[in-house]
């Protein structure tokens, strides 16, 4: 709970009237008893595959916000083949600027990868090269 991405997870749910259930970590989501009233769930593409893999999303889970690794768009599309899920969002931002800065929701039956979406509203996202100095659209950056 003491992780900066914390703030996230826990006071937006909160402050939206919602709930907060901690799991030991994602994995043993299946196994807790308030599992059936988790809508959200927020976490690592990884953790996801093996809760997909394993069976272990509840049937309760309605939205699934993904960050810190790559998605894969077959990740997705298992996710939206699960009836409950409506909507899938990858977030991305945590390894460069602590908490989220680009936001895109992923849509069921896409057949290309995931982008990294849009800068979160009020905010602007910028792509440097080596020397801090802004890149042309299309081109890598640092």
């Amino acid at each position: 709970l003491n992780f900066d991405l914390s703030v996230f997870e826990v006071f937006a749910p909160l402050v939206s009237g919602g709930t907060v259930v901690v799991a030991e970590n994602a994995l043993a989501l299946a196994g807790l008893k308030e599992a059936g009233r988790v809508t959200l769930l927020n976490t690592v593409p990884s953790a996801v595959a093996e809760l997909v893999r394993s069976g272990g999303i509840p049937s309760s889970v309605e939205t699934v916000n993904l960050a810190g690794e790559a998605l894969p768009n077959r990740l997705v599309q298992a996710l939206y083949a699960l009836p409950q899920v409506k909507e899938v969002n990858n977030l991305y931002g945590p390894t460069e600027d602590t908490t989220y800065s680009t936001h895109a929701r992923v849509e069921r039956g896409a057949k290309t990868e995931p982008r990294i979406g849009r800068p979160l509203e009020g905010t602007q996202a910028y792509v440097l090269d080596t020397h801090g100095q802004p890149v042309p659209v299309g081109v890598p950056g640092e």
